[in-house]
């Protein structure tokens, strides 16, 4: 490992290791023996075999979970959505990738795990996503989405009565 600081090569030593993102990565805080500046490294595990994601205009990348994890972000900006649930919800979906897709997956299967993920977690977020995901193409398209959450919201709760009648 070289130090960030002085650019010493393998004279650092571990203070503190930890299991991160679920046990699939090593948190570890080092310290240089040179200078004395801690720093922290992540280790993980290697995939030789990554999911290519497929974009509609027929260009190709690199499955990257923190974009996904971006878009959820940016869905739920400013909604009492907890940044942890989002962070499990990501990383769900990318083990429904991973054991659906071997190793490709178009963009649109993507779209729609985190359309029913962010259903679950907060609905107006959803309908952010939604709006840019499925691209409406007017007012009324909007409309008709948000009926659909309202009717299964009320549909999820059969035995309930209603509030007001």
């Amino acid at each position: 490992m070289q130090c960030p600081s002085c650019k010493e090569l393998n004279k650092d030593r571990v203070i503190d290791s930890r299991a991160t993102e679920a046990g699939k990565a090593i948190r570890r805080r080092r310290e240089c023996t040179a200078c004395g500046q801690r720093y922290t490294t992540k280790e993980r595990i290697e995939q030789e075999a990554r999911l290519t994601v497929a974009k509609k205009d027929g260009s190709r990348m690199p499955f990257d979970l923190e974009r996904l994890l971006r878009g959820m972000q940016q869905a739920c900006y400013k909604r009492p959505v907890a940044q942890e649930a989002i962070q499990q919800a990501a990383e769900a979906i990318e083990e429904e990738l991973k054991k659906s897709f071997e190793r490709e997956v178009e963009s649109r299967q993507i779209g729609l795990l985190v359309c029913r993920s962010l259903r679950d977690l907060d609905k107006v977020a959803y309908i952010r996503f939604a709006s840019i995901y499925r691209e409406f193409a007017d007012l009324d398209d909007i409309i008709d989405d948000i009926e659909l959450v309202k009717d299964a919201q009320a549909d999820s709760h059969p035995d309930q009565r209603a509030l007001f009648e």
